[in-house]
């Protein structure tokens, strides 16, 4: 294990400018260190000139594959959306459905593959320094959606992918995250040793965050992630009516939570984004496809 250090990370970039206001207050005056950017999302352009602006802020591709809409015209994914166009996926039954069908049809993962690149390239137009990448939803600890994003990632600069690794997580996600775990270290690509924010998704108040830190593991590098916004709920996006965006927000710019952080660097905490604390290591075995065939 390294560290101790943390990863203090805002998902949704580019979901709603109220997100983009929120994630740029936060790293200015708050404890936010980097954001996970949605480059097909509304207000992406918006994030894109909030980040621009905010040199430190370490950004990253958050890779929506579910409850979004895709960068590719729907009729070049016509196996990925529904009749809207959009990712139809949003609870868990529907991506283990979806999940079935990445893994089991070359027509469908051809698809896929096209619109993972189509985000990475989408990504890579704006400028900015790639940081990280994870996926909406977590969707990235599918094996197929992992090594798309590991074999396509690798010609845009990828050193970090997020493990999703939280205690306290349902039994059956072990060997998902471990398979993961073992994926990354042999393509050489850096991760946190574990997360903090799956079990409060949405609900990260000051008083949890506050509780967060204070049980953070002594050794290892962690990651946090929230969900702020100005506004909360269905103001942001129709699929989440119940997140508490804007008191995330208030957590991240806390001067509680800013003292707390304080204490932490104190005793040896760093702070800062993927570039910053979790180093890639060299491959532990030769590099290879991780994904499926697609013939």
């Amino acid at each position: 294990m390294r560290g101790p250090g943390l990863i203090i990370t805002a998902d949704d970039f580019g979901l709603h400018r109220s997100v983009n206001r929120a994630v740029e207050l936060a790293h200015r005056d708050g404890v936010l260190a980097a954001a996970s950017l949605m480059v097909g999302a509304p207000a992406a352009a918006d994030a894109v000139a909030r980040a621009r602006a905010c040199p430190r802020l370490r950004v990253g591709l958050h890779l929506v594959l579910a409850d979004g809409r895709p960068v590719l015209p729907p009729a070049a994914i016509p196996d990925l959306v529904d009749g809207d166009g959009r990712f139809g996926a949003q609870t868990g039954a529907a991506m283990a459905r979806e999940g079935t069908r990445f893994f089991c049809l070359p027509r469908v993962r051809r698809q896929l593959a096209d619109e993972i690149r189509a985000q990475f390239e989408a990504f890579a137009a704006t400028g900015l320094v790639l940081d990280h990448v994870n996926a909406h939803k977590h969707f990235h600890l599918h094996p197929t959606v992992l090594g798309l994003i590991v074999d396509i990632g690798r010609s845009f600069g990828l050193r970090a992918v997020r493990l999703p690794r939280e205690a306290g997580l349902p039994l059956w996600l072990r060997p998902w995250l471990a398979l993961q775990r073992a994926r990354l270290a042999a393509a050489g690509i850096a991760h946190n040793d574990y997360l903090v924010g799956m079990r409060r998704s949405g609900r990260f108040d000051t008083a949890a965050l506050l509780q967060a830190l204070h049980g953070l593991p002594r050794s290892g590098i962690g990651e946090l992630y929230v969900h702020p916004a100005l506004e909360s709920g269905a103001a942001i996006a129709p699929s989440m009516r119940g997140y508490r965006h804007a008191d995330e927000f208030a957590a991240l710019v806390s001067p509680r939570v800013a003292w707390a952080c304080d204490c932490l660097r104190a005793q040896g905490f760093r702070f800062g984004g993927f570039g910053d604390l979790a180093a890639p290591k060299p491959p532990t075995a030769p590099a290879t496809s991780l994904a499926p065939s697609s013939r």
